[in-house]
Protein backbone atom coordinates (compact mmCIF):
# COMPACT_ATOMS: atom_id res chain seq x y z
CA UNK A 1 0.00 0.00 0.00
CA UNK A 2 3.10 2.33 0.62
CA UNK A 3 4.91 1.91 -2.54
CA UNK A 4 1.26 2.62 -3.95
CA UNK A 5 0.70 5.75 -2.43
CA UNK A 6 4.21 7.06 -3.80
CA UNK A 7 3.55 5.89 -6.99
CA UNK A 8 0.21 7.54 -6.75
CA UNK A 9 2.01 10.84 -5.65
CA UNK A 10 4.39 10.84 -8.33
CA UNK A 11 2.49 10.17 -11.65
CA UNK A 12 2.06 13.79 -11.94
CA UNK A 13 6.07 14.41 -12.53
CA UNK A 14 5.93 11.59 -14.49
CA UNK A 15 3.50 12.98 -16.50
CA UNK A 16 5.36 16.06 -17.28
CA UNK A 17 8.22 14.57 -17.72
CA UNK A 18 6.39 12.45 -20.10
CA UNK A 19 4.86 15.30 -21.89
CA UNK A 20 8.71 16.94 -21.43
CA UNK A 21 10.17 14.62 -23.88
CA UNK A 22 7.43 14.87 -26.39
CA UNK A 23 8.16 18.68 -26.27
CA UNK A 24 12.01 17.91 -26.61
CA UNK A 25 11.32 16.08 -29.93
CA UNK A 26 9.61 18.99 -31.34
CA UNK A 27 12.26 21.18 -30.59
CA UNK A 28 14.17 19.48 -32.48
CA UNK A 29 11.54 19.45 -35.62
CA UNK A 30 11.93 22.02 -38.87
CA UNK A 31 10.39 25.04 -38.99
CA UNK A 32 6.53 23.60 -40.04
CA UNK A 33 5.56 27.21 -41.28
CA UNK A 34 8.50 27.57 -43.68
CA UNK A 35 9.38 23.79 -44.23
CA UNK A 36 12.84 24.92 -44.82
CA UNK A 37 15.09 22.55 -42.43
CA UNK A 38 18.96 24.11 -41.60
CA UNK A 39 20.54 20.85 -41.49
CA UNK A 40 24.30 22.45 -41.25
CA UNK A 41 23.70 24.22 -38.04
CA UNK A 42 22.81 22.28 -34.30
CA UNK A 43 21.53 25.23 -32.80
CA UNK A 44 17.38 25.28 -32.15
CA UNK A 45 15.20 27.86 -33.18
CA UNK A 46 13.67 28.54 -29.80
CA UNK A 47 11.47 31.74 -31.18
CA UNK A 48 10.49 29.63 -34.46
CA UNK A 49 10.04 26.11 -32.30
CA UNK A 50 7.69 28.38 -29.53
CA UNK A 51 5.90 29.82 -32.45
CA UNK A 52 5.29 26.68 -34.26
CA UNK A 53 3.94 25.30 -31.49
CA UNK A 54 0.75 28.07 -30.63
CA UNK A 55 0.15 28.83 -34.22
CA UNK A 56 -1.68 26.69 -36.96
CA UNK A 57 -0.29 24.86 -39.73
CA UNK A 58 -1.22 22.72 -42.79
CA UNK A 59 0.95 19.68 -41.47
CA UNK A 60 0.40 17.89 -38.08
CA UNK A 61 4.09 17.06 -37.10
CA UNK A 62 3.46 14.32 -34.46
CA UNK A 63 7.70 13.32 -33.57
CA UNK A 64 11.14 13.54 -34.69
CA UNK A 65 12.19 15.48 -38.05
CA UNK A 66 10.16 16.29 -41.72
CA UNK A 67 12.57 13.31 -43.29
CA UNK A 68 12.53 10.97 -39.91
CA UNK A 69 9.48 11.33 -38.03
CA UNK A 70 5.90 11.18 -38.60
CA UNK A 71 4.00 14.05 -39.98
CA UNK A 72 0.69 14.15 -41.72
CA UNK A 73 -0.05 16.16 -44.28
CA UNK A 74 -3.24 17.95 -44.48
CA UNK A 75 -5.68 18.82 -48.13
CA UNK A 76 -5.05 22.36 -49.26
CA UNK A 77 -8.08 23.50 -50.44
CA UNK A 78 -7.88 27.05 -52.63
CA UNK A 79 -10.49 29.14 -54.39
CA UNK A 80 -8.34 30.86 -57.50
CA UNK A 81 -10.40 31.59 -60.52
CA UNK A 82 -11.53 27.59 -59.95
CA UNK A 83 -11.27 24.99 -57.01
CA UNK A 84 -7.51 23.78 -56.44
CA UNK A 85 -7.19 20.95 -53.62
CA UNK A 86 -3.26 19.47 -53.88
CA UNK A 87 -1.58 17.98 -50.55
CA UNK A 88 0.31 20.38 -48.42
CA UNK A 89 3.72 17.75 -48.47
CA UNK A 90 4.09 19.62 -51.89
CA UNK A 91 5.81 22.50 -50.55
CA UNK A 92 8.05 19.94 -48.85
CA UNK A 93 9.14 19.05 -52.18
CA UNK A 94 9.17 22.67 -53.95
CA UNK A 95 8.69 25.98 -53.35
CA UNK A 96 6.24 26.32 -55.59
CA UNK A 97 3.40 23.97 -56.51
CA UNK A 98 1.94 24.18 -60.13
CA UNK A 99 -2.07 24.10 -59.88
CA UNK A 100 -4.82 23.98 -62.54
CA UNK A 101 -5.48 28.14 -61.80
CA UNK A 102 -1.90 29.40 -61.69
CA UNK A 103 1.37 28.46 -59.31
CA UNK A 104 1.68 29.01 -55.46
CA UNK A 105 3.70 29.15 -52.89
CA UNK A 106 4.28 29.13 -49.46
CA UNK A 107 5.59 31.75 -47.21
CA UNK A 108 5.40 32.33 -43.12
CA UNK A 109 2.65 29.71 -42.96
CA UNK A 110 0.50 31.57 -46.18
CA UNK A 111 0.28 30.72 -49.48
CA UNK A 112 0.19 33.31 -52.27
CA UNK A 113 -0.56 33.20 -56.31
CA UNK A 114 3.18 34.06 -57.68
CA UNK A 115 4.67 33.13 -60.96
CA UNK A 116 6.79 29.91 -62.17
CA UNK A 117 9.85 31.71 -60.49
CA UNK A 118 7.90 31.78 -57.49
CA UNK A 119 9.24 35.47 -56.89
CA UNK A 120 7.30 37.48 -53.92
CA UNK A 121 6.76 41.02 -54.51
CA UNK A 122 7.08 43.50 -51.14
CA UNK A 123 5.99 46.74 -50.22
CA UNK A 124 8.41 49.10 -48.89
CA UNK A 125 6.20 48.37 -45.37
CA UNK A 126 6.90 44.47 -45.66
CA UNK A 127 3.32 44.10 -46.91
CA UNK A 128 3.47 41.32 -49.52
CA UNK A 129 1.66 42.37 -53.20
CA UNK A 130 1.06 39.09 -54.40
CA UNK A 131 -2.96 38.14 -54.03
CA UNK A 132 -3.94 35.27 -51.45
CA UNK A 133 -6.63 32.70 -52.77
CA UNK A 134 -9.38 32.28 -51.05
CA UNK A 135 -8.61 29.13 -48.44
CA UNK A 136 -10.35 26.67 -47.39
CA UNK A 137 -8.05 23.86 -46.34
CA UNK A 138 -8.03 21.78 -43.97
CA UNK A 139 -5.37 22.90 -41.03
CA UNK A 140 -4.01 21.03 -37.62
CA UNK A 141 -6.54 23.05 -35.91
CA UNK A 142 -9.47 22.02 -37.72
CA UNK A 143 -8.85 18.51 -37.36
CA UNK A 144 -8.46 19.10 -33.98
CA UNK A 145 -11.54 20.31 -33.74
CA UNK A 146 -13.70 17.83 -35.50
CA UNK A 147 -11.60 15.23 -33.12
CA UNK A 148 -13.14 17.27 -29.89
CA UNK A 149 -16.83 17.95 -31.45
CA UNK A 150 -16.66 13.95 -31.45
CA UNK A 151 -15.24 13.26 -28.61
CA UNK A 152 -18.14 15.95 -26.97
CA UNK A 153 -20.83 14.17 -28.82
CA UNK A 154 -19.57 10.85 -27.80
CA UNK A 155 -19.27 11.61 -24.31
CA UNK A 156 -22.75 13.25 -24.06
CA UNK A 157 -24.35 10.52 -25.91
CA UNK A 158 -23.19 7.93 -23.64
CA UNK A 159 -24.44 10.15 -20.50
CA UNK A 160 -27.90 10.45 -22.47
CA UNK A 161 -28.09 6.52 -22.93
CA UNK A 162 -26.60 5.76 -19.35
CA UNK A 163 -29.98 7.00 -18.05
CA UNK A 164 -32.13 4.16 -15.78
CA UNK A 165 -34.71 5.54 -13.63
CA UNK A 166 -33.66 9.90 -14.00
CA UNK A 167 -30.19 8.85 -13.06
CA UNK A 168 -26.77 8.22 -14.81
CA UNK A 169 -25.44 4.87 -14.39
CA UNK A 170 -22.04 5.71 -15.78
CA UNK A 171 -19.78 7.37 -12.91
CA UNK A 172 -18.38 10.02 -15.54
CA UNK A 173 -21.81 10.76 -16.48
CA UNK A 174 -22.64 11.78 -12.51
CA UNK A 175 -19.50 14.29 -13.31
CA UNK A 176 -20.82 15.54 -16.28
CA UNK A 177 -24.19 16.24 -15.18
CA UNK A 178 -23.04 17.94 -11.80
CA UNK A 179 -21.02 20.62 -14.32
CA UNK A 180 -24.20 21.20 -16.26
CA UNK A 181 -26.37 21.89 -13.11
CA UNK A 182 -23.93 24.38 -11.99
CA UNK A 183 -23.86 26.08 -15.26
CA UNK A 184 -27.77 26.18 -15.19
CA UNK A 185 -28.30 26.96 -11.39
CA UNK A 186 -25.00 28.98 -10.77
CA UNK A 187 -24.52 30.72 -14.13
CA UNK A 188 -27.60 30.93 -16.61
CA UNK A 189 -30.24 31.70 -14.25
CA UNK A 190 -28.79 33.82 -12.15
CA UNK A 191 -27.58 36.54 -15.33
CA UNK A 192 -30.67 35.93 -17.44
CA UNK A 193 -33.56 34.63 -15.50
CA UNK A 194 -35.66 31.90 -14.56
CA UNK A 195 -38.37 31.89 -17.86
CA UNK A 196 -35.62 32.83 -20.49
CA UNK A 197 -32.77 31.18 -19.63
CA UNK A 198 -34.06 28.03 -21.33
CA UNK A 199 -32.96 29.60 -25.21
CA UNK A 200 -29.96 30.52 -24.52
CA UNK A 201 -28.89 27.36 -21.71
CA UNK A 202 -27.51 25.35 -24.89
CA UNK A 203 -25.42 27.97 -26.59
CA UNK A 204 -23.78 28.42 -22.94
CA UNK A 205 -23.28 24.60 -22.17
CA UNK A 206 -22.20 24.41 -26.15
CA UNK A 207 -19.51 27.13 -25.42
CA UNK A 208 -18.26 25.95 -22.02
CA UNK A 209 -17.75 21.97 -22.86
CA UNK A 210 -16.34 23.20 -26.06
CA UNK A 211 -14.18 25.45 -24.87
CA UNK A 212 -12.92 23.17 -21.81
CA UNK A 213 -11.97 20.14 -24.14
CA UNK A 214 -10.12 22.24 -27.05
CA UNK A 215 -8.07 23.99 -23.65
CA UNK A 216 -7.31 20.48 -22.20
CA UNK A 217 -6.62 18.99 -25.52
CA UNK A 218 -4.02 21.12 -26.07
CA UNK A 219 -2.21 20.35 -23.00
CA UNK A 220 -1.48 17.32 -24.40
CA UNK A 221 1.68 16.51 -26.48
CA UNK A 222 1.34 16.72 -30.50
CA UNK A 223 -1.85 18.28 -30.11
CA UNK A 224 -2.74 21.73 -31.36
CA UNK A 225 -3.59 24.91 -29.64
CA UNK A 226 -7.09 25.23 -30.94
CA UNK A 227 -7.94 27.86 -28.41
CA UNK A 228 -4.75 29.42 -28.19
CA UNK A 229 -5.96 30.53 -32.20
CA UNK A 230 -7.52 34.15 -32.20
CA UNK A 231 -9.63 33.53 -35.39
CA UNK A 232 -11.43 30.34 -33.05
CA UNK A 233 -11.83 32.44 -29.74
CA UNK A 234 -12.87 35.56 -32.46
CA UNK A 235 -16.01 33.18 -33.70
CA UNK A 236 -16.67 32.40 -30.66
CA UNK A 237 -16.86 36.37 -29.55
CA UNK A 238 -18.86 37.07 -32.46
CA UNK A 239 -21.61 34.34 -31.90
CA UNK A 240 -22.27 35.49 -28.53
CA UNK A 241 -22.04 39.17 -30.05
CA UNK A 242 -24.94 38.29 -32.69
CA UNK A 243 -26.96 36.44 -29.99
CA UNK A 244 -26.94 39.25 -27.62
CA UNK A 245 -28.14 42.19 -29.81
CA UNK A 246 -30.11 40.35 -32.15
CA UNK A 247 -31.90 39.29 -29.50
CA UNK A 248 -31.87 42.28 -26.95
CA UNK A 249 -35.06 44.06 -26.31
CA UNK A 250 -35.80 47.73 -26.74
CA UNK A 251 -35.05 48.44 -22.79
CA UNK A 252 -31.51 47.25 -23.34
CA UNK A 253 -31.38 49.74 -26.60
CA UNK A 254 -32.73 52.83 -24.84
CA UNK A 255 -30.67 52.09 -21.82
CA UNK A 256 -27.34 52.00 -24.24
CA UNK A 257 -28.20 55.17 -26.36
CA UNK A 258 -31.21 57.27 -24.49
CA UNK A 259 -30.70 56.48 -20.48
CA UNK A 260 -33.71 57.85 -18.36
CA UNK A 261 -33.46 59.78 -15.64
CA UNK A 262 -30.08 61.30 -17.32
CA UNK A 263 -29.88 65.09 -18.50
CA UNK A 264 -29.44 65.28 -22.23
CA UNK A 265 -26.24 66.67 -22.73
CA UNK A 266 -25.00 63.32 -20.50
CA UNK A 267 -26.82 61.25 -23.10
CA UNK A 268 -25.10 62.63 -25.94
CA UNK A 269 -21.90 62.52 -24.41
CA UNK A 270 -22.26 58.50 -23.23
CA UNK A 271 -24.42 57.27 -26.25
CA UNK A 272 -20.90 56.86 -28.36
CA UNK A 273 -18.98 55.55 -25.01
CA UNK A 274 -21.87 53.02 -24.95
CA UNK A 275 -22.20 52.31 -28.70
CA UNK A 276 -18.30 51.74 -29.04
CA UNK A 277 -18.74 49.24 -25.78
CA UNK A 278 -21.71 47.06 -27.53
CA UNK A 279 -18.49 45.99 -29.73
CA UNK A 280 -15.40 46.14 -27.10
CA UNK A 281 -17.08 43.83 -24.61
CA UNK A 282 -17.51 40.71 -26.87
CA UNK A 283 -14.10 41.62 -28.15
CA UNK A 284 -12.67 41.25 -24.59
CA UNK A 285 -14.15 37.73 -24.57
CA UNK A 286 -11.68 37.04 -27.61
CA UNK A 287 -8.77 38.29 -26.43
CA UNK A 288 -8.60 37.23 -22.83
CA UNK A 289 -9.24 33.56 -24.16
CA UNK A 290 -6.63 33.99 -26.45
CA UNK A 291 -3.83 35.32 -24.34
CA UNK A 292 -4.14 33.33 -21.74
CA UNK A 293 -4.35 30.07 -23.30
CA UNK A 294 -1.46 31.36 -25.40
CA UNK A 295 0.86 32.57 -22.50
CA UNK A 296 0.32 29.20 -20.47
CA UNK A 297 2.01 27.15 -23.57
CA UNK A 298 4.80 29.71 -24.09
CA UNK A 299 5.47 29.35 -20.62
CA UNK A 300 5.48 26.19 -20.16
CA UNK A 301 7.93 25.52 -24.01
CA UNK A 302 9.93 28.29 -22.84
CA UNK A 303 11.04 26.62 -19.74
CA UNK A 304 11.88 23.56 -21.35
CA UNK A 305 13.66 25.40 -24.46
CA UNK A 306 15.70 26.55 -21.27
CA UNK A 307 17.25 23.27 -21.64
CA UNK A 308 19.09 23.30 -24.46
CA UNK A 309 20.16 27.15 -24.38
CA UNK A 310 21.97 26.18 -21.22
CA UNK A 311 23.15 23.13 -21.72
CA UNK A 312 22.97 21.87 -17.73
CA UNK A 313 21.72 19.54 -15.39
CA UNK A 314 20.89 22.23 -13.18
CA UNK A 315 18.82 24.17 -15.17
CA UNK A 316 17.36 20.98 -16.77
CA UNK A 317 16.05 20.12 -12.85
CA UNK A 318 15.10 24.36 -12.18
CA UNK A 319 13.10 23.96 -15.63
CA UNK A 320 11.05 20.78 -15.17
CA UNK A 321 9.86 21.95 -11.47
CA UNK A 322 8.47 25.22 -12.94
CA UNK A 323 7.56 23.69 -15.87
CA UNK A 324 5.45 21.16 -13.96
CA UNK A 325 4.02 24.03 -11.55
CA UNK A 326 2.81 25.95 -15.24
CA UNK A 327 1.26 22.90 -16.19
CA UNK A 328 -0.29 22.38 -13.43
CA UNK A 329 -2.03 25.76 -13.42
CA UNK A 330 -2.49 25.38 -16.72
CA UNK A 331 -5.19 22.66 -16.08
CA UNK A 332 -6.71 24.95 -13.18
CA UNK A 333 -6.67 27.68 -16.20
CA UNK A 334 -8.28 25.26 -18.98
CA UNK A 335 -11.10 25.17 -16.73
CA UNK A 336 -11.59 29.00 -15.47
CA UNK A 337 -11.56 30.05 -18.64
CA UNK A 338 -14.24 28.08 -19.71
CA UNK A 339 -15.99 29.73 -16.78
CA UNK A 340 -14.99 33.10 -17.94
CA UNK A 341 -15.94 32.61 -21.23
CA UNK A 342 -19.37 31.13 -20.44
CA UNK A 343 -20.22 33.69 -17.68
CA UNK A 344 -19.45 36.72 -19.14
CA UNK A 345 -21.60 35.53 -22.17
CA UNK A 346 -24.34 34.57 -19.93
CA UNK A 347 -24.17 38.49 -18.29
CA UNK A 348 -24.29 39.80 -22.07
CA UNK A 349 -27.31 37.87 -23.03
CA UNK A 350 -28.58 38.51 -19.63
CA UNK A 351 -28.07 42.68 -20.03
CA UNK A 352 -30.16 42.46 -23.60
CA UNK A 353 -33.12 40.19 -22.68
CA UNK A 354 -33.85 41.17 -19.09
CA UNK A 355 -37.00 43.54 -18.76
CA UNK A 356 -36.85 46.87 -17.03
Amino acid sequence: MKNFSIKKKCFPLFLFVFISFFFVKISNSSNSNDNKLNKSSKNIDIANTIINHVSDSYEWHVIGTHNNGITFYLPIILWNNGLECFSSSQFLKKNIVLGNYGYYTMYHGKIYTTNNSGKLHFLKQGVIKNKKPWDFSITKNVISIFLSSFLLCYLFLRMRYSYKNHYPKWKFGIFLESMILFLRNDIAIPNIGKNKYKSYFPFLLTSFFFILINNLIGLVPMFPNVTGNISVTFTLAIITFVITNVNANKNYWIHNFWMPGVPIGIKLLLAPIEFIGIFIRPLTLCIRLFANITAGHILILSFICLIFIFKSFFVAGFSIIFGFFIFILEIIVSFLQAFIFTTLSSLLIGTAVKEE
